[in-house]
């Protein structure tokens, strides 16, 4: 399956957004979006999951998802949005319970995704018990349970610390490995865009057009080895967005 923004333009009141963005998230691909503050990346990802319409433009899905899918689209959050009151298998049950099935299947499908996540042993924690990097596998493993055909991740890295962050790109790498999911990914992050992404969108300011696309021909799974390449196309994408970078940095000054 493939989900398909085509010319895309959004506006808040006067404020444009977004102008005239196209791209294409294409089957078992990571199409990581990276662009200067305020270009309008999280508002992209909400026009895709059909969150917002746009003020003008399409987005599509071609093809069908996988015939077990429960949700074509779902989404991982920077803030876990976890309930707090629910342990781990009941947080991941919740995105369950609204579709029919045995409670046999479901207690299949939990126990997977807990164990792909290398959750099984927290099944019956609360988040208050988890690290930063738990809830976070926790909040995969719920986007994992419906077996989406594309994964709508907003800056699911953000509020962790370093090396969590980049166990949690192993992870990431593990389950797509293993499952070969579909995603587009916002981030801040450069080095998280070269370690996960099979191409890099790079945003101007706002309002965000997208300025160029880059493709990383390195397999995902060989990458932690390949640290020099990816620094080299890291610098790539910096310089790419260093002058968008600083213009919006100004206007959001000027502003204040």
């Amino acid at each position: 399956m493939q989900l398909i923004a085509r010319s895309i333009t959004h506006a808040y009141d006067t404020v444009e957004v977004l102008s005239d963005v196209s791209l294409t998230i294409g089957d078992a691909e990571i199409v990581c979006v990276v662009g200067p503050s305020g270009c309008g990346k999280s508002t992209l990802l909400r026009l895709l999951g059909g969150l917002e319409r746009a003020t003008s433009g399409s987005v599509l899905i071609s093809g069908s998802p996988p015939a077990d899918s429960l949700n074509p689209l779902t989404y991982i959050f920077q803030d876990f949005a976890l309930l707090p009151w629910r342990t781990v298998a009941g947080n991941v049950s919740l995105v369950l319970e609204d579709h029919a099935m045995a409670a046999g299947r479901r207690a299949a499908i939990i126990a997977d995704v807990l164990a792909r996540t290398k959750l099984a042993e927290f099944a019956a924690a609360y988040p208050r018990q988890l690290s930063g990097g738990m809830k976070q596998r926790v909040a995969i493993a719920r986007a994992l349970a419906v077996n989406p055909a594309v994964m709508l991740m907003d800056e699911p890295l953000s509020a962790l610390d370093s090396q969590t962050r980049e166990l949690l790109m192993d992870d990431l790498v593990d389950l797509w490995t293993d499952v070969r999911f579909s995603a587009c990914y916002i981030t801040h992050n450069l080095a998280e865009a070269v370690r996960l992404g099979h191409r890099i969108v790079v945003m101007s300011r706002r309002p965000g057009r997208i300025r160029d696309v880059v493709e990383i021909d390195i397999p995902i799974a060989e990458r932690a080895g390949r640290g020099k390449e990816l620094s080299e196309i890291q610098d790539r994408l910096w310089n790419l967005m260093r002058e968008e970078a600083r213009a919006a940095d100004r206007e959001i000054t000027d502003a204040a």
